[in-house]
Order: C-alpha cells, then structure tokens, then sequence
C-alpha cells in the first residue's frame, strides 16, 4: 500500500493579525511547517502552534523564511552568505528549543516562500541554509522542491531530503512553481487539488496549464495553510486518497 505525508505551512499568526485557520487544518494533515518569526509567527502563537502538534501527534518541522513581515516572507530580501547562515541558524535552533522543551521532537526543516524558491535555483544559498542546519543537528531532514539540486546538495553534507510536490500550486514546464504574480498559479478548487496530487503518486507527473507534463516524485505535499479553502482541500485530499488505497502517514514513521 502506498503512503504519503501532507504538510501544511502553520504558526504564521502574529500579533492581531489571524493567518490561516490552524485548528480546523490539524486533523487532516501529518506534518506541520511551523514558522520561526521572521516571515511570520510570533514567540505566543509559535507556542500554541508547537502545543497543538503535540498534543495530536502531528510531526513537527520548522519554517524558516526571509526576515520579511511586510511581505510575509514571499520577497527576496538581499542577505550576505553569513547573514543568511545565521539568520537560518537563529531561526530553526530556536523553534527547536521550543519543541524540546514542550515535549516534542523537531523532525525536519522546511525554507519558506522566496528562500525556498531561491535555494532551489541558486546553489550556493542552498549550500548556506543546509550548513546551517547541520550546525544544528545533522539528523534533521530537509524538505525542499522535488526534482531540484535541493537534493544532492542535502545528501553531500550526509543528511536526508524529503522531496516536497504541492497540491495548492501550479507548476511551470522546467517543474519549478509558478510564480504568485501570475493568474491562476495557486490552486483553489479542492477538485483540481486531489487530481494534482493523485497524478504524482499514480502516474510520476503533473500538468502545466499548457498541458504539458511535468515529472515529479515526491514524499509530502504541501497544502497552505492561507489558502482560504485549505481545509476543504485537505478534507478532499484525505478522502481522495482513502479511495485509492493511498494511505496519509508522516514520513518519518517506519
């Protein structure tokens, strides 16, 4: 029986400002990216984040981003190779201690929004932010865009890559994500969400809106978490996937 892991990007409330509906997303997810304060999130609603988790046995990573509340993360904000090493570094050691010290375990990291899109194109801020996290615990997994170089690069430093497809976004041709500021990039009928994702697992590939084939594997997919209709997404994919014997399980579970 096939099995795959849902993760959902969670903790991004700060202050006033309510980001996603965390409560409703838990029961239907397995992984849980939960933001480090520089995107988004901040040290109370990290706290209720990383409680909730626990409490129903979800898996925790952590959700580093560029330092970038304005623009929630999704900017590239230029950073020498040290900045971004230790503003990585900062960020996930701190989620950490915070699991830690409520009980849990953090399992992996997850790069938010542009420095994920950055780290999958440019190589030597890729190398920065996988360094960075080995400084910290080299047991950690990294999950990055699959089919990118994210992967050698994680598994020449000796760690594990946990290739990441997406349910709520479209891809381009080259089998990077399209970009926000295009029409139609980010999925929001649950419909076209669970066939994303069953054409992955099923077939290897996905579709432009061209219709071209884009090949893809992958271990998790991404739902986020605001998207406004990301739990009824996620309630189609859990149910989409019972009907074809796929089975919803964190990827660190043996």
């Amino acid at each position: 029986m096939k099995q795959i892991d849902i993760n959902c990007d969670m903790g991004e409330s700060y202050g006033n400002f309510s980001v996603g509906n965390d409560k409703a997303i838990f029961p239907h997810i397995t992984s849980t990216n939960i933001a480090c304060g520089m995107h988004a999130g901040d040290p109370y609603h990290i706290q209720k984040t990383i409680e909730m988790a626990i409490a129903q046995g979800i898996q925790i990573g952590a959700h580093p981003g560029y330092p970038d509340l304005q623009g929630f993360g999704r900017r590239v904000i230029q950073m020498s190779v040290e900045e971004l090493y230790a503003s990585v570094k900062y960020q996930v050691s701190a989620l950490k201690g915070m699991v830690e010290s409520t009980g849990g375990q953090l399992k992996y990291v997850k790069p938010h929004g542009a420095l994920y899109n950055e780290i999958s194109k440019n190589e030597k801020e890729a190398a920065t932010v996988v360094k960075a996290i080995k400084s910290i615990d080299p047991t950690l997994m990294i999950m990055g865009l699959a089919g990118s170089h994210m992967k050698h690069i994680v598994e020449a430093e000796g760690m594990t890559f946990i290739a990441e497809a997406f349910a709520d976004r479209r891809y381009e041709a080259d089998g990077k994500l399209m970009s926000r500021g295009k029409e139609n990039s980010v999925i929001h009928n649950a419909e076209a969400a669970v066939s994303q994702v069953l054409s992955v697992i099923k077939n290897g590939y996905t579709q432009t809106l061209n219709g071209e084939k884009v090949e893809l594997q992958a271990e998790s997919f991404c739902i986020h978490g605001d998207n406004p209709q990301a739990v009824e997404i996620l309630k189609a994919i859990k149910l989409g996937l019972e009907e074809n014997g796929i089975t919803q399980k964190a990827f660190s579970t043996p």
